[in-house]
């Protein structure tokens, strides 16, 4: 399955590169937070499900069936969705850090509309 889409300046776009520089900016992020009892669970929850948008994307770019392919979008959704609720706590506990966890969040709120629209467009080709 290509990983490229045209966007409307009809450049080239990267949606493995895309979510490989979203989970080093979190990963970044995280690294500048105060390591504490509060925000270790929620850093360690959130790394792991901000990277694995990005693993499970490369894993449906090398997909071996359409289901297959559909299945690992799905999973590619599902840790953006749960991305940003650890954005929104991670939030709460540095709110000194709200507006970069903002921006954060919106990119994967993107994501999350991207792989939206992947599943949708990929079940209507049946």
């Amino acid at each position: 399955m290509p990983n490229q889409t045209q966007n409307p300046k009809n450049k080239k776009y990267d949606l493995e590169e895309r979510t490989a520089i979203f989970g080093e900016n979190t990963i970044k992020f995280v690294k500048t937070l105060q390591n504490n009892n509060i925000n270790k669970p929620i850093i360690s929850q959130l790394i792991r499900s901000a990277t694995s948008v990005g693993a499970n994307y490369c894993e449906a770019d090398g997909a071996e069936s359409k289901k297959d392919f559909q299945h690992k979008i799905a999973l590619c959704k599902k840790e953006g969705k749960e991305t940003k609720y650890w954005f929104r706590m991670l939030s709460v506990v540095n709110p000194e850090q709200k507006e970069k966890c903002r921006e954060l969040w919106k990119e994967t709120h993107e994501l999350v509309l991207i792989f939206s629209k992947i599943i949708n467009n990929s079940k209507k080709k049946k």
